[in-house]
């Protein structure tokens, strides 16, 4: 069960997060259905920590093994969508894709047969042109000084 907690007005997510660069291009993916792109990775579930939550969301959502690298940041995120706001505390680890997949610069698709969410290799030199959410994460992946506990606040 992931660990989603509704408090009042409030979502309480806990996410992990990979971010995979490969030729100067960081690979995250989008929901069809909204504006902003995000880093690969999912919901926590509870009694699992997050290491394993990013090596269990690839494996389910692009079929691949990862190498945790290391540790890059925490950021508590505070945002709003579609009527809800989200108190959102995540993990981000740099990672690689395992044995042969580790120059994959291909488009990905999802095998949970999830249509709507889209994986795209998007420019690091660039990184500011995308609504990449949160958008913390734009400056911790240029500054490249790790690790970083963030404070994103979307909602003030």
């Amino acid at each position: 069960m992931d660990i989603t907690i509704d408090i009042n007005d409030y979502k309480l997510n806990v996410r992990a997060a990979g971010v995979i660069i490969h030729n100067g291009k960081i690979l995250v993916h989008k929901n069809t259905n909204s504006n902003h792109y995000a880093l690969i990775g999912g919901r926590v579930e509870i009694g699992e920590d997050s290491i394993h939550t990013v090596k269990r969301e690839i494996q389910e959502e692009l079929g691949k093994e990862i190498k945790i690298m290391e540790y890059i940041s925490t950021i508590e995120n505070f945002f709003k969508t579609q009527d809800s706001k989200y108190h959102e505390i995540m993990f981000v680890y740099k990672i690689e894709f395992a044995k042969e997949d580790q120059k994959i610069e291909y488009e990905l698709k999802n095998i949970e047969g999830k249509e709507y969410l889209q994986y795209e290799w998007l420019d690091l030199k660039r990184i500011d042109e995308y609504p990449l959410w949160p958008k913390a994460i734009q400056s911790i992946l240029k500054e490249n000084k790790f690790p970083a506990h963030i404070i994103n606040n979307d909602i003030e």
